[in-house]
């Protein structure tokens, strides 16, 4: 069964307080694989394998139902700092 866009923001906002959340469809409207960017403050302190085990827990049920998914999760410095290298 896919799954629906505003149904994996909507976890992913309750769960997290976000500065900035970008949640794409890859899978051209069917909802089977989906690359998310989650920078949020509550990622300080935390390795990056442990930001993405939390995720997946979280997301274990809309994960199960995916072709595929990916993740990049950063803090707010990070984020800065990774897009200061993409310009």
């Amino acid at each position: 069964m896919p799954i629906n866009l505003e149904s994996l923001e909507l976890a992913i906002r309750n769960a997290l307080p976000i500065t900035y959340l970008n949640i794409e469809d890859q899978s051209s409207g069917c909802g089977e694989n989906y690359s998310i960017v989650i920078v949020s403050e509550a990622f300080e302190g935390k390795t990056t394998l442990a930001r993405h085990r939390w995720i997946n827990e979280l997301l274990k049920n809309e994960i199960a139902q995916m072709h595929a998914f990916s993740q990049k999760t950063f803090t707010p410095k990070q984020y800065e700092t990774y897009l200061a290298k993409m310009t």
